[in-house]
């Protein structure tokens, strides 16, 4: 399995930018699918962007133009560049990590880090 653990979450105006980064450690990170996850209050967690071990990219909708996940396996680090926030990204946000082999699936979450966007 792998460990995660989110950093770089905090309080910024409308418009304004942040970058999460998860590290990653205990198993061979480059093999995983990675993602970023958020849950609002009251809400269900979503996935707002995913990257593939290949490098391919996802993203949710309403962060489209926005958001920008990458992933430097060297450094066993997935990232979050977020810009142009909007109160309605106010989240935890939650680092994830995916593989399956075979029949049998892997998958880690980091503890979450909160965002809010509020003047």
């Amino acid at each position: 399995q792998v460990q995660l653990v989110e950093s770089g979450g905090g309080l910024v105006q409308p418009g304004g930018s942040l970058r999460l980064s998860c590290a990653a450690s205990g198993s061979i990170f480059s093999i995983f699918d990675m993602g970023w996850y958020r849950q609002a209050p009251g809400k269900q967690r979503e996935s707002v962007a995913a990257i593939t071990s290949g490098g391919r990219t996802n993203y949710a909708d309403s962060v489209k133009g926005r958001f920008t996940i990458s992933r430097d396996n060297a450094k066993n680090m997935v990232y979050l560049q977020m810009s142009s926030l909007k109160p309605e990204d106010t989240a935890v946000y939650y680092c994830n990590a995916y593989r399956k082999i075979l029949t049998q699936e892997f998958e880690s979450w980091g503890q979450g880090t909160q965002v809010t966007v509020s003047s």
